[in-house]
Formats: structure tokens, C-alpha cells, sequence
């Protein structure tokens, strides 16, 4: 057997080896990757992921191997998976589908490098120290998508400058909903708009959320920055909602109406 037919055998296989048989993980590093959400949620960004690593030169079983871990949105079950890579001695952990992710890498690790992909800023949320040293075993990317409400409500003033009553959809759960909605409460106040904000992190508090904005008849929808908006169920909640309402922008994306039976996307 040529050597590089033994070493790919052994990088597919790797992840189905309990941790104290795994002689060969110096050669072959272990990544992992904590996220979130379900494992057929937004499966784009795990495709992404493993691009990203492509063109880096690293090819999921043949050169590195990957330890995939999935909350299920299900927030109380992240320390428990991340402290579950930790102890399989993983090179590095990615953390993603919202702060919580990162805050339960960082709770389980000072040593392991953590990686993290968020929408809120990094510095308020406590992932790092600053921007330009984050220090630590902490570093990543942030859109700042979070922070992006105060425009969000900006642009449906623009497209619908006789709303009043605005409807902003936030998942309390996550970290950086408390900065989506301290920027937009500013903002609605500048604009002279009335804010409703409603609650959400479940599919069926989805259906509830949407069930008190059409009592209300809300004017406008705002959603916040969470990737569980946006996977299959909820995202065609919103877009349910959105054919019976005149305006519904999303971050970072507008959706506008033409008429009550079409959505733009």
C-alpha cells in the first residue's frame, strides 16, 4: 500500500476511532466544529467551511479530519459539546451560529485556538480583548450584522416612510440581540417610529410572534441577525408573514412588497 493510500485510509476513518486509539492524530489534524443549529441547517455555511479549507490546502479525510458537533438550537447543550472536543484533544475549535457557540468554546478552553464567525462585535460580546490584539486563544470575523438595525430601520423608512409602528423580530437568546435592539430602539426614536419588538428562538414562538404583529398591525418588519431565522422552517414563517405585510427587511437583505400575494427576495 503506497503511504499516501494509508494516510487518507486513516484520516476517514479517524472520527469513528475512540480518542485512546488514535496514535496517528499528531499527523492528521482534528478540527472542530461547533454549531448552533441542526445539522441540515443552512448547510451552505458547513459547505463553505469545508471550501475554505479546500482551497487552504486541507481536504476533509485525506489531510485534516473534522469532528462535527450540532446543538440542534438547542442553546443549554453547547458547553457539553464543546467540552466533548476539548477532551478529544481537537487542534482547533470553530465556532459559529451565534455568540453562544463561542462563549461555551472559550468557557471549555484557555489552550485550543478558537475561531468564530459572528454578526454581533466581538469586543462587546467578550469573545476578545480588542480588535487589533484579540489575545488569548480567541480570534475570528464579525459582519457586525448585528449593528446594523439602525439601517434596517433606515432603508424601510425610505421604502415605506408613512410606517409608525415597526415590528423587530430578535432571538433573546442570543448574545447580540441586546445590541440589535438597543441600536434600534435609538434609531426608531430619531425616525419617530414606534418599535414592537418581538421574541423568538423556537419555530413556534415564531407562529406567536407573528400572531401578536398582524394584532398589532404592525406597519413594518425588521428581523435581527440570527441564523435560526433564516433555516428552512423559520425562514418560510417569515415568509409567510412577509405576503401580509406591505415591508419586511431582513439583515442583510431587503424584502419589499409589490403586492399583498408577492414577495420580493
Amino acid at each position: 500500500m503506497r503511504r499516501r493510500d494509508f494516510i487518507a485510509g486513516i484520516a476517514g476513518s479517524a472520527a469513528a476511532w475512540p480518542l485512546a486509539t488514535r496514535p496517528q492524530q499528531a499527523a492528521i489534524p482534528v478540527v472542530g466544529f461547533l454549531y448552533s443549529l441542526g445539522r441540515n441547517d443552512r448547510v451552505n455555511l458547513v459547505d463553505a467551511f469545508r471550501r475554505g479549507l479546500n482551497e487552504a490546502g486541507y481536504a476533509e479525510g485525506r489531510n485534516v479530519a473534522i469532528e462535527y458537533r450540532f446543538a440542534d438550537n438547542q442553546i443549554n447543550r453547547l458547553p457539553a459539546l464543546a467540552a466533548d472536543l476539548v477532551s478529544r484533544n481537537v487542534a482547533v475549535i470553530v465556532a459559529t451560529g451565534g455568540g453562544y457557540s463561542v462563549l461555551a468554546a472559550k468557557a471549555a478552553t484557555t489552550t485550543i485556538p478558537i475561531v468564530f464567525v459572528t454578526a454581533g462585535d466581538p469586543v462587546q460580546l467578550g469573545f476578545v480583548a480588542s480588535l487589533n490584539q484579540p489575545g488569548a486563544n480567541v480570534t475570528g470575523v464579525s459582519w457586525f450584522g448585528s449593528q446594523l438595525a439602525d439601517k434596517g430601520l433606515g432603508l424601510l423608512h425610505e421604502l415605506v416612510p408613512k410606517a409608525v409602528l415597526v415590528a423587530l423580530l430578535v432571538n433573546p437568546r442570543l448574545p447580540e440581540a441586546v445590541f440589535t435592539l438597543s441600536d434600534a430602539q435609538k434609531s426608531a426614536k430619531a425616525l419617530g417610529q414606534q418599535l414592537l419588538v418581538l421574541n423568538a428562538g423556537t419555530a413556534s414562538e415564531i407562529d406567536a410572534a407573528f400572531a401578536t404583529l398582524r394584532q398589532w398591525g404592525a406597519d413594518a418588519l425588521l428581523l435581527g441577525g440570527d441564523p435560526f431565522f433564516f433555516e428552512s422552517s423559520p425562514a418560510d414563517c417569515c415568509a409567510d408573514s412577509a405576503r401580509q405585510n406591505p415591508c419586511h427587511v431582513r439583515e442583510p437583505r431587503i424584502c419589499r412588497r409589490r403586492r399583498p400575494d408577492e414577495l420580493w427576495q
